[in-house]
This record gives structure tokens, C-alpha cells and sequence, in this order.
């Protein structure tokens, strides 16, 4: 069953310099994932309504399964993507994985 590796980052202190070292370091290091079928990132714009969100990014890699996902993540570029991830995710940030259904 496809997985999807959902990444959502909090809202930086400085979102230039987060947007900068995400597009030009993280996302990088991320397209090297063994068995990474696609990615997709959407910078947060608000809630519905325009309510403010506490939320600046979300990133979302797909895989064929969770075997794939883990040796992405297991990789030479997966443990890279992990170190980074420490050092540039904002406070409230966290993954998720789940199953493609529809």
C-alpha cells in the first residue's frame, strides 16, 4: 500500500532564511531518497477563512509502501534529511505517516 511521509514545519523566526536553507540544503538532500516516488511542499497561507496558522510548511513524500519509506529513511540521505531536520525545524513541527486510501 503507497505511504506518504507528511512533514509540517512550525512558523520559522526568520521564514526567509528557513525558505532559503529548505529549497536550497533540505529539499535537495530529500530528492536523493532511494524509492521516493514524488514530493510535494505547500507553503501554510492560513485556516479556512483566513485564520492564522501556527504552521509555515508541509512537505509530503510519497512511497510505493512502508518498506520503501523506511529504506529511504535509513539511507545515506535519509539520516543527512534527519540531522538537518533537527537543525532547521521550528518549534510546533512534526511527521506523520499514513496510508494512501483513494
Amino acid at each position: 500500500m503507497a505511504v506518504k511521509l507528511t512533514v509540517v514545519y512550525g512558523t520559522p523566526d526568520d521564514a526567509e532564511a528557513f525558505d532559503r536553507h529548505y529549497h536550497d540544503v533540505h529539499a535537495p538532500i530529500v530528492a536523493r531518497y532511494p524509492g521516493l516516488d514524488r514530493v510535494e511542499v505547500s507553503r501554510v497561507v492560513g485556516g479556512p477563512g483566513g485564520t492564522p496558522s501556527p504552521y509555515h510548511l508541509i512537505a509530503e513524500m510519497y512511497f510505493a509502501d512502508h518498506d520503501a519509506m523506511n529504506a529511504a529513511l535509513s539511507s545515506d540521505a535519509g539520516r543527512e534529511s534527519g540531522r538537518d531536520f533537527r537543525s532547521i525545524a521550528p518549534a510546533g513541527s512534526f511527521m506523520t505517516v499514513s496510508e494512501i486510501v483513494e
